[in-house]
């Protein structure tokens, strides 16, 4: 699995012109599924980021997590993190799950990070063509791979 977490002021998702979803201040999270991504994959990403600590603290100090301020969480699934761009000019998505693999995987990604934040997760459209709006707060933005975990 991979992941870019964004720090944001707001974020939006909107499908066919009608806005489906919406945050305040919190995290967007972009995430792309592998054939080989599994639940233990879920289980060691979604603690982390509820606990990523990248909110200022009263010294302006990034030392809280998105549960310490309160904050909105927003997911939108992206098969374009795991683009191979090593050959040509055009990427390759053939390292990102089918929709097969991937949809059951998202589905249980957003189960155990509502579990994992303790509230209701915000999230984009599977699969449809999505317009993704935000305010990046910083900017912050993290990249985290489940596959290589630094």
């Amino acid at each position: 699995m991979r992941a870019i977490i964004q720090r944001v002021s707001e974020a939006s998702v909107t499908v066919d012109g009608e806005k489906i979803s919406e945050i305040g201040y919190g995290l967007l999270v972009l995430v792309g599924f592998e054939d080989h991504d599994d639940q233990d994959d879920i289980s060691w990403l979604s603690p982390k980021i509820c606990n990523l600590r990248i909110f200022g603290d009263e010294n302006g100090v990034m030392n809280l997590s998105a549960k310490d301020i309160d904050g909105e969480i927003i997911v939108v699934s992206q098969f374009t993190l795991h683009a191979a761009t090593k050959k040509g000019n055009r990427p390759s998505y053939i390292k990102a799950a089918k929709p097969e693999v991937a949809i059951p995987l998202y589905e249980k990604f957003l189960k155990q990070l509502e579990f994992d934040f303790g509230k209701k997760i915000q999230t984009g459209k599977f699969g449809a063509d999505m317009k993704v709006s935000l305010l990046n707060d910083g900017p912050v933005t993290i990249f985290i791979d489940t596959k290589n975990r630094e």
